[in-house]
Order: C-alpha cells, then sequence, then structure tokens
C-alpha cells in the first residue's frame, strides 16, 4: 500500500484493516482483534489441567488462614507473577510472605533447601510461578517435608512431572488442545487465570457474603507488564491482556508502578514498548546484579517513599548493569568470528555476570540471525551458567531439555524463544556440536525464510504523527505480532552521522519538500552506516524502518527507526 499523505477516516479504517490481516486476523474477526477485549478472548479457566486443584487448595488456605508462601523468580515475569499472587491475596484479607532466590548464589528456580527452610518457617502452603516444572528433585523433598507446592509455570515440561499439589501449565504434554493453544502465555498470564478460578471458588462458598470481592481487572498492568518484559508472543490472549493492561497503567494507581515510570521519566501514558524497553529493564536489574526482592517490594508497596526509593534504586542498578553488559558484550563479540559455520552461536568466558548474559544473548542473537547461548564459567566448581535466545521456528528450550536427558547438562529448561542452564565445564564442546547437529536444518529453514516484510510504503510527506498513531491502533505489538515497518522513498541524504556511543543518526529529504528523521540504534560500525554517511552523495535511498512519535521537542513529530536501506536509482 503507497500512501502519501492522510485523508481521512476511511484511510485510517483501510490501513488498520491491512495490517490486521497481514497478520493472520481474519476478514471476520477485524473489529475484535481490533480492539481486543478480555471478554472475547479470555478462556474457561477450568480447561486447564490442575486449575481447579490449585484454585481449590488455596482457597482452603485463605478460609483456614494459612500461612503462604509466593516463590518467583527473579526476573520481571516473576516479579509481577508473585505480586500478582501477593495482591490478590491480600485483597482475600490474606497476608502471603514472598520468596525470591538470589541469582548468583541459589539459580533458577525452587531449591529442595529454600522449599523445606520455608515449610519449617510454618509456610503449609507454597506457591512457585514462573519456575517449577522442571524441578522434580526439590519438589520431591518438598513433599518428603510435608508440604504442598502449587506450580503456576509457562515453561517446558518433561512427559514425567514432579510431585505437586497441582501443576498449572499451559506446556503440559497431556494438556488438551485449548489449553495448549494458550501455551504462548508468560507465567504472570496463568497466574492470572489462576486469579479467576480461584474467586470463583471462594464465590461458590460464599465466602463473599459479607465482603467485597477483589477486582481482578486492576491487577492486569502487572500481567501487562509481564507478558511484554518475558517476549511473549503478542496474539489471542495476550494481546487482550496488554491492551487492557496499558489502559490501567496509564491511571497510575498502583503506586510502586507509578514511582517506576516517574524513575523512567515516562509522562505520558505507556505504550507496550515502553514495558519492554524502560519498565521492564530497571525490575530485572535488581534480579540480575542487586537485590532479587526489590522488584515485588516495589509492586506490591502501599508507602510511596518507599516505592520511590525502590525505584530510584533499580534505576541506578539498571545503569550498572549496561555497563557490565557492554564489556561482557565486547567479549562475546571477539569470539563470533571462529563460530560463522555453527548453527547456534555458543559463547563463553570465565569471570562474565551471570546477570547479563540473557541480554548479550539477544544481541547476539540480532547481530547474526542465529540462535545464540552465552554462558559464564565458574573456575571454582568447573561449572557455567548459561541464556539462550532464539530466532522464529527454532525451539531452543526443546534442544535445552533434549541436551540435558541426554547427560550433557546438569540443569536447563526453558521456552521456544529463551532458555537456561547449568552445565560442566568439560562438556561444554560436546554439548556445543549437539546444538549444532540438532538444530542446523531447523536454524537453515528459520533464515532462508527470514525477510523484511513491508506494511507501507511513504513519501516523507506521509511521515506524520496521525499516521503513527494510526499504526499504533493495530498493537500492541510484540513477539508474534511484529509492529509495522513502513519503506519512505526516494529520499536523498541530507546529514549523515553518529550520535551517542554507536546510534547512526540521519536526515533525509524527498523530492516533496519534506524532511524528516531516521535513527539506527547500534548500527555505527554496519554497512548500511558507512554508505548512508560516506557513499551518499548524488544518489537517492530507500529507507526501512518502524515510525515512531519524536516528542523532545517543542512540537511532536514523526521519525523513523531505521533499519534498512537500498538505492532507489
Amino acid at each position: 500500500m503507497d500512501i502519501k499523505g492522510g485523508d481521512g477516516a476511511s484511510l485510517d479504517r483501510d490501513i488498520l484493516t491491512q495490517l490486521l490481516m497481514t497478520r493472520g486476523v481474519a476478514s471476520d474477526e477485524i473489529d475484535k482483534h481490533a480492539k481486543p477485549t478480555m471478554r472475547e478472548f479470555l478462556p474457561d479457566p477450568s480447561e486447564f489441567r490442575d486449575m481447579e486443584r490449585a484454585a481449590d487448595r488455596i482457597a482452603k488456605a485463605v478460609l483456614a488462614n494459612e500461612n503462604i508462601t509466593i516463590y518467583g523468580d527473579y526476573d520481571v515475569d516473576g516479579a509481577t507473577s508473585a505480586a500478582l499472587l501477593v495482591e490478590l491475596l491480600r485483597g482475600l484479607g490474606v497476608e502471603a510472605g514472598y520468596y525470591i532466590p538470589d541469582r548468583l548464589l541459589e539459580g533458577y528456580g525452587p531449591t529442595g533447601e529454600a522449599l523445606v527452610k520455608l515449610a519449617e518457617d510454618g509456610s503449609s502452603l507454597i506457591v512457585t510461578v514462573d519456575c517449577g516444572a522442571m524441578a522434580h528433585e526439590a519438589l520431591g523433598m518438598a513433599s518428603d517435608a510435608g508440604v504442598d507446592v502449587i506450580v503456576v509455570d509457562h515453561h517446558k515440561c518433561s512427559a514425567e512431572l514432579p510431585p505437586t499439589a497441582a501443576l498449572v501449565n499451559p506446556n503440559r504434554l497431556d494438556e488438551n488442545d485449548l489449553a495448549a493453544s494458550h501455551g504462548h502465555l508468560a507465567a504472570v498470564g496463568v497466574a492470572f487465570l489462576l486469579g479467576i478460578a480461584l474467586v470463583r471458588t471462594l464465590r461458590a462458598q460464599d465466602f463473599f457474603k459479607d465482603r467485597k470481592e477483589p477486582d481482578l481487572m486492576a491487577l492486569l498492568d502487572l500481567v501487562a507488564l509481564g507478558t511484554v518484559a518475558d517476549v511473549a508472543a503478542l496474539h489471542g490472549l495476550n494481546r487482550a491482556f496488554v491492551a487492557q493492561g496499558l489502559k490501567i497503567l496509564a491511571r497510575r494507581e498502583r503506586i510502586g508502578m507509578a514511582a517506576l515510570m516517574d524513575a523512567s521519566r515516562l509522562k505520558r501514558a505507556p505504550i507496550a514498548s515502553d514495558l519492554g524497553f524502560a519498565l521492564g529493564p530497571r525490575i530485572n536489574a535488581g534480579g540480575r546484579i542487586g537485590e532479587s526482592t526489590l522488584g515485588v517490594r516495589l509492586l506490591t508497596t502501599r508507602d510511596p517513599d518507599e516505592a520511590r526509593d525502590i525505584a530510584e534504586k533499580l534505576s541506578a542498578l539498571n545503569e550498572e548493569r549496561r555497563a557490565i553488559e557492554a564489556a561482557v558484550q565486547e567479549a562475546a563479540e571477539d569470539q563470533l568470528d571462529g563460530q560463522h559455520n555453527m548453527a547456534v552461536q555458543v559463547i563463553s568466558g570465565t569471570g562474565w555476570h551471570p546477570g547479563v548474559i540473557g541480554i548479550v544473548a539477544g544481541r547476539i542473537k540480532e547481530k547474526t540471525g542465529k540462535p545464540s547461548i552465552v554462558i559464564a564459567l565458574d573456575e571454582t566448581d568447573g561449572t557455567g551458567k548459561g541464556s539462550g535466545r532464539s530466532i522464529s521456528g527454532v525451539d531452543l528450550g526443546a534442544a535445552i531439555i533434549a541436551a540435558r536427558e541426554a547427560d550433557l547438562l546438569i540443569a536447563g529448561g526453558g521456552h521456544a524463544m529463551a532458555a537456561g542452564l547449568t552445565i560442566p565445564t568439560d562438556k561444554l564442546a560436546d554439548f556445543t556440536e549437539f546444538l549444532d547437529t540438532r538444530l542446523a536444518k531447523e536454524v537453515d529453514k528459520a533464515r532462508l525464510g527470514q525477510s523484511m516484510q513491508l506494511d507501507l510504503s511513504l513519501a516523507p510527506g506521509g511521515l506524520t504523527p496521525d499516521l503513527v498513531n494510526t499504526l499504533e491502533a493495530a498493537g500492541p505489538y510484540g513477539v508474534g505480532w511484529p509492529a509495522p515497518r513502513v519503506a519512505v522513498g526516494p529520499v536523498r541524504i541530507i546529514k549523515a552521522d553518529i550520535v551517542g556511543k554507536d546510534h547512526l543518526r540521519v536526515i533525509a529529504a524527498g523530492g516533496d519538500g519534506r524532511s524528516f528523521k531516521a535513527i539506527a540504534f547500534r548500527a555505527a560500525e554496519t554497512e548500511m552506516a558507512q554508505t548512508l554517511m560516506h557513499r551518499s552523495k548524488g544518489r537517492q535511498f530507500h529507507l526501512a524502518g518502524r515510525v515512531k512519535i519524536d516528542d523532545w521537542g517543542h512540537r511532536p513529530a514523526a521519525e523513523l527507526h531505521l533499519e534498512d536501506a537500498a538505492f532507489a536509482d
């Protein structure tokens, strides 16, 4: 579709329809997906295996005023999942405790020692969130200690499930088709469904006869943040979660969330990308290099002063994380030349901070277009902690589970797009070969199908704030529901230079007399940057990328987040 400029509501509707249909929406479901609502997408929670068992056990604990502890992972999905259940139980009159393990000292997932200690301290019910699906040994220890554990997770499961009071996970291998179709949910989404089931169970027992039911919709800000930050696919129910959650976020009613937005210098109503690039990284910073409980404390506090202090601390930790990440990134990239023939980039180094390896793996994946695993080696115990990120079409989580079952890993698991592992150093070469053999065909097929899909072709005069707003109406965007890409041109380059550390800034103008700014992040050394800076004289280009609002000036303007360029002549 070629757009010369905005010409009214009918054109906006045409663009919206085009965007939705190219993302797989049938023509008779355009309205349903244009404004995703909970009513349209929410399944009956009882469709999920063990959901009713979990709800019944928690309801029993609520009625008996038992001591309940929420055991969460240390990332954003874990923090938001834990905060959601703590807040829900608080609304039901129960002050649940929470436990977030230390990434460096305890690692991922529940440990038997921690679960048993929680039981000894008085917890008769423990609910793990965003972890536990593969914790057979730890949950066995908890079972032997006589404590009930409910697992609420979304990571890959093995055929043999660990001993639990209930295990709710749409990625159980024995799930029915409807529940399994929700395997893209983040753990916080699964926790929200459990919340619905719990309230329904208590309602049937007349628990709310003399008290107000908790406002479940008010928890959707947590669901939206955890879903986007965990890079869950934004189609189906996740679109409704995020679309409605953004509305809750805009109200700034949760004290901790408002403080987090202030610390992020976010003055306007947030959009989905803000959750992934501004709010999420700050909460993650606590679990990566700081104190693992900071995220849950922030999201559940009732004290504005405490919220402000935690948000500021998380922002400072996020800046520290960036510096650590940059050092590991540079060291990791130095190893790439020796791996150009490998299907999966497996990169390792001694002394690397385990808290940033997942981010670096994502950067390597973006740079190479291949699944990437970054491993921090520990010389003291001869093991390494690894984190991996995959590309669409390659199930990295399943491959990691297979490697663990082949006795190449001490521990490991994840989902299609991300995975974690612990490996003996002496098995690193065998593990690398295993992944290369197992995933080579998948990676080749996935990369063969990679191309830049464009939604619109524009003259510079069509690049306006109104167009950006029209495109945003088809959101929220993320994995599985990509933000629109546009091509603008033909244009000539007025100016191209490097700003910040390694960002390319371009000023371009078209034959219609209109000019605009484009920026390509971390692109200083790319062929595209060198061409636009040094070989653009007398040439015209088509520039492709995603359009955003630049609101730093006196008046908002549309700018292009540049991803590619091609000669127009």
